[in-house]
């Protein structure tokens, strides 16, 4: 079944269409959870719900076949870097509630 993770990969979709997938779960009549049928886990539909922009690492996480963890504990490490501590403050917190921050 595709599903709006695979057809972004596939290059069917952009992630500017994830509300029109959103749109069409709520106007159907699915049998499955909306994380389900946008083809996320649990844990990258709540990263998604926070902050939209991790849309793209929840495709490429599953692009690559990667745990979304990994993923955002690398842009962790880029944001420490950066200029934007909210950003910091604001993956720490996700990754704390994920039970990963130590």
């Amino acid at each position: 079944m595709s599903n709006f993770i695979i057809d972004c990969i596939n290059g069917d979709a952009l992630t500017s269409d994830v509300n029109d997938y959103i749109d069409t779960w709520h106007d159907g009549d699915f049998n499955i959870t909306l994380h389900e049928y946008l083809g996320m886990k649990k844990n990258e539909y709540a990263l998604f719900v926070q902050d939209e922009t991790y849309l793209a690492s929840i495709i490429t996480a599953h692009k690559f076949g990667k745990n979304i963890v990994s993923i955002v504990k690398d842009q962790m490490s880029m944001a420490a870097r950066s200029d934007d501590p909210k950003k910091t403050k604001e993956v720490q917190k996700w990754l704390e509630n994920q039970g990963l921050w130590v």
